[in-house]
């Protein structure tokens, strides 16, 4: 049991029958009664967001969430297969769990994957990822004053803007957290 004002940004807790994770916190002291913490919490599950304000003396129930290593082997049907980097156990992902990340998910992609006991969480992939750039149209030299950009589909199947110069066939390294072409690989 941790008290609310041990909460921070990223703490994961039980409450009310689920797992939840703070998104945001404040300590506010009041002039005459006591202090309040306000929070903001996401369902690990469900992926909703409640506000949530608590006196200073209540507890909450801590959870250990694990980072397991494991690999992306192929889409079987609507879910993902991964594979546990240690066990070799292969296990079955729902999109609903994957969500975006599946943009930039590629066969043999290591992720890693928040689990609480046996029952997966989320998903990170790694901040960057190189791929193919399947379709782009050709850049022509004069289409901008300077540092113009073009749609570039990758081999995912996700779109990014790309500079001119980079044409179809080139690997390029990719930020997953924003989405944005970082540079040629």
């Amino acid at each position: 049991m941790i008290s609310v004002t041990e909460l921070r940004n990223g703490t994961k807790v039980e409450m009310d029958g689920g797992l939840w994770e703070c998104l945001e916190y404040s300590h506010l002291k009041m002039g005459r009664g006591g202090a309040k913490v306000v929070t903001k919490f996401r369902n690990m599950e469900t992926g909703s967001i409640v506000d949530r304000t608590f006196n200073s003396g209540e507890k909450l129930q801590d959870i250990y969430v694990e980072g397991k290593k494991m690999q992306f082997l192929y889409k079987d049907g609507s879910d993902f297969v991964f594979m546990d980097l240690e066990t070799y156990d292969q296990v079955h992902l729902p999109p609903s769990l994957v969500g975006d990340a599946s943009k930039f998910m590629k066969e043999n992609t290591e992720i890693e994957v928040a689990m609480y006991g046996e029952k997966p969480l989320s998903i990170t992939l790694p901040n960057q990822v190189i791929l193919k750039i399947t379709q782009t149209d050709p850049g022509v030299r004069g289409d901008t004053v300077s540092g113009g950009t073009k749609p570039a589909t990758l081999e995912t199947g996700a779109v990014v803007q790309v500079p001119l110069f980079v044409e179809q066939g080139t690997d390029v390294k990719v930020d997953t957290r924003t989405g944005q072409y970082l540079s040629r690989a």
